[in-house]
């Protein structure tokens, strides 16, 4: 059972995009002897490239008893339609938005994901969920039985359904031919490029999700490793490396997130914390940061003399 809630409420404001914890209320986690990092992101519903991020300097593998491990709680959401499914690659994270019924605010969940390695990228763009097949049973594409013979393993024609099936027990098939949201029997992958182009995710976390998606519900998926939103009247960035397909200069990447804080804005660009601006962007570290805060306006009272 995760720690950290997975459905949230959706921001108050319309223009606002944060979720979840303020983000200078950091949550930590104490890490147990037997403990690694991947245990604690697991537990906390947070993929291994978040907790590395957030944690520089601590061993994946023996963080040590009484470390304290940061855990993300907080987050922008993408620059999209709050509708569907959204994944956001670079993140390595789905999105689903619920919109306001009579009885309950509109809301938003999110789980870690895998996604595609570079020489199977996962594809971008609008497309929707085709179909939906609790326990599948997987059949290898050529192209993967030839990848894997060429290491030395054969696989078979047919994975019969079941817990060790690749595919999981849940399976959400796109419109994109042969590219599936499904679950995995290799869940320390969760948060790192390991698929040949399918999105996996936690065997708890689909299991929960999948009865809830229906098909025909569209699915976007995007490429933002900046991202830019406003909370009250606090301006955030949040950063991520970007994919190794899509590598820039640090310059580059500081002209991207001026244009995404020019549009946030109104198209201005204000007087921002610098400092805070090239922090951000040189750790990258998926943490949203406070880059700059409307000024406080005073109402103006007129007083006879």
């Amino acid at each position: 059972m995760p720690l950290w809630a997975v459905t949230l409420p959706m921001p108050e404001r319309p223009e606002d995009s944060l979720i979840g914890d303020y983000p200078h209320k950091a949550t930590y986690a104490t890490a147990k002897q037997e403990d690694t990092l991947l245990d604690i992101a697991r537990e906390y519903d947070i993929g291994q490239n978040e907790i590395i991020l957030a944690n520089p300097g601590v061993d994946r593998w023996l963080p040590g008893a009484g470390t304290q491990v940061r855990i993300p709680t907080s987050r922008l959401l993408p620059n999209t339609p709050h509708e569907g499914l959204v994944l956001n690659l670079p993140e390595f994270r789905l999105y689903y938005y619920r919109k306001a019924s009579k009885n309950q605010p509109a809301t938003v969940t999110t789980h870690p994901i895998s996604i595609g390695r570079v020489d199977w990228n996962t594809p971008l763009g609008k497309t929707y969920i085709s179909a939906k097949t609790e326990n599948p049973v997987w059949i290898p594409p050529q192209s993967i039985k030839e990848e894997h013979a060429a290491d030395g393993e054969i696989l078979p024609d047919v994975y019969p359904a079941g817990p060790d099936n690749p595919l999981g027990l849940f399976a959400l098939r796109l419109a994109i031919p042969g590219y599936l949201i499904h679950s995995t029997n290799k869940p320390f992958g969760v948060g790192m490029r390991v698929s040949h182009g399918c999105i996996r995710m936690y065997p708890e976390d689909i299991e929960k999700l999948y009865p809830e998606i229906k098909v025909k519900t569209p699915v976007y998926i995007v490429n933002q490793p900046i991202k830019v939103g406003w909370f009250n009247d606090t301006l955030y960035i949040e950063v991520y490396p970007d994919l190794e397909d899509d590598a820039r200069t640090y310059e580059q990447r500081l002209e991207a997130a001026l244009d995404l804080i020019e549009q946030a804005n109104n198209g201005k660009i204000p007087v921002l914390n610098g400092a805070k601006l090239r922090s951000a962007l040189e750790k990258s570290d998926g943490i949203p940061v406070a880059i700059f805060e409307r000024p406080f306006e005073t109402e103006e009272f007129e007083f006879e003399p």
